[in-house]
């Protein structure tokens, strides 16, 4: 379960997998659960995983596995995901049954197509979730509420009630147990605030560094709030972080749907200006703000690589937090706004993360281009003497007011064989008539040709082309689509089809 619906409770999952169980002559000889736990994704899920190495090994005592329903097996965003952990069980010779759904797991068409469709409606409840809760945090950021995380050396979270009263202060580790309570940021204890305001005193007015202000308060006897000794990158953070004049900012980063860590650009964190309490003057923290960016900018495009190559020497990788730990250095977010993001300066100085982080600045790229594109073909349509009713968005064109058609942008990705591949999902829902493909060159910076993908031919929602296709495809490929278009403007849609 996650947290989402006291129906789902494993309480009542158990007792209606019991009732099932009982009326089909079925023995429960073991329990798989995984209580409090997402089902985006199977790492976490203890119980799914072991339940699926134990089938795996082979030697179980039963025959059968019971799920609740088909979201209960998990809200995988692939469906295919999903579809493969129950291969895996029927692979060993184990049946999966659903017991609260209207059809019989019997491997049947009409099972197959319900057990797809329930799947991709678990997978697409998430995003549409995923997106509410988006925008009613970014609301409450907005009216100047805390949402989670640490306060911070200097701050203490206060709750209030709905009328914004303060009812009283929160430890670390306690939450609000009313759900329309809500928490601000206020100041701390006034000798952590005195700390706090010494280190933007010395900093702007004695233009003392991060490390010789460390050294001080390390000196002084003075912990931060974690009760660890002060290290140069606590005190860059206190330097550089707006809910110490009062702002409220979130979404610096971003974890949507548990897939990647995403370090979000400025202009898309969600900002509520002097809705707390500030402990330092604006004017003292905008002067902090001149001095580490002109200290960056002294230094050349080389210097600051030149830094980055010795920082990469001594630790054998790079992460924003170490940057910002090397004294020498300028901030991470320095070398972001000088090279465009910090990708682009491990690129330079021939570092390569762990994870292969490209397809950040490709997807950028071609969100950029996506709408030109658009505006390209529906060009097109214009030309060819067709009409266009765009009022559903891009992404989904009303033509000749008789047929609908999107545009889905493939991008071009290499194997590690060597081949390349575009790989592109048709969605889910209401499908348009006619999807058109743009398949981008090698480069991701222009396209490389069109594919026409009638809706009524398609048998699948995910397609993975590569160079070359098979007749089933190629039949669809129009690199004119002029002519395309003004082909289905002078025939019904029928005779297209």
């Amino acid at each position: 379960m996650s947290t989402e619906h006291q129906r789902y409770s494993t309480e009542n999952q158990a007792a209606a997998i019991a009732k099932y169980a009982e009326e089909r002559g079925y023995e429960i000889v073991r329990t798989y659960s995984d209580a409090g736990k997402s089902g985006l994704r199977i790492q976490g899920r203890h119980g799914l995983s072991e339940m699926l190495r134990d089938i795996e090994r082979g030697g179980t005592t039963y025959q059968t596995v019971l799920v609740y329903d088909v979201s209960r097996w998990g809200r995988f965003q692939d469906a295919d995901e999903s579809a493969y952990y129950e291969f895996l069980c029927r692979k060993a010779g184990i049946a999966v049954e659903y017991c609260a759904e209207q059809f019989e797991n019997d491997g049947s068409l009409m099972s197959t197509l319900a057990k797809t469709l329930k799947r991709t409606m678990a997978g697409e409840y998430s995003r549409e979730l995923s997106k509410k809760v988006f925008a009613g945090q970014a609301r409450l950021i907005e009216m100047g509420f805390r949402q989670g995380g640490a306060p911070g050396f200097g701050l203490r979270r206060m709750l209030v009630d709905e009328d914004g009263v303060q009812k009283g202060l929160l430890d670390r580790g306690e939450h609000k147990s009313i759900q329309t309570d809500r928490v601000i940021l206020v100041p701390g204890p006034s000798d952590e605030v005195a700390i706090v305001r010494q280190i933007f005193e010395l900093f702007v007015s004695d233009r003392k560094s991060e490390a010789e202000i460390c050294a001080t308060l390390n000196k002084q006897g003075v912990v931060t709030d974690l009760g660890r000794s002060w290290s140069t990158g606590v005190v860059r953070q206190i330097l550089t972080n707006e809910k110490y004049i009062g702002n409220n900012v979130w979404n610096r980063n971003s974890f949507k749907l548990k897939q990647n860590h995403v370090r979000n650009l400025p202009e898309h964190w969600v900002r509520a200006v002097g809705v707390f309490d500030a402990i330092v003057p604006i004017q003292q923290f905008e002067a902090a703000a001149e001095i580490i960016a002109a200290r960056s900018q002294k230094l050349t495009d080389q210097e600051m690589l030149d830094g980055l190559r010795k920082a990469l020497q001594s630790n054998g990788f790079l992460s924003g937090v170490i940057i910002d730990e090397t004294k020498a250095l300028p901030s991470s977010s320095a070398y972001q706004s000088r090279f465009g993001s910090l990708l682009r300066a491990y690129q330079l100085v021939g570092y390569t993360p762990a994870r292969d982080y490209r397809y950040i600045n490709i997807n950028k790229r071609l969100r950029s281009l996506h709408s030109d594109i658009v505006g390209s073909v529906m060009r097109g349509i214009a030309e060819a003497g067709g009409q266009i009713d765009d009022s559903q968005g891009l992404d989904r064109l009303v033509v000749n007011n008789e047929f609908t058609a999107s545009i889905v942008v493939a991008r071009c990705q290499h194997t590690t064989g060597g081949s390349l591949r575009w790989k592109l999902r048709l969605g889910v829902g209401q499908l348009p008539d006619f999807t058109i493909v743009v398949r981008m060159k090698q480069s991701n910076d222009a396209p490389l040709d069109y594919y026409i993908l009638p809706t009524v031919d398609m048998r699948e929602t995910k397609l993975n082309l590569a160079e070359n296709n098979g007749l089933s495809l190629d039949a669809y490929r129009h690199v004119d689509l002029q002519s395309f278009f003004l082909m289905t403007a002078r025939t019904p849609l029928k005779d297209v089809a």
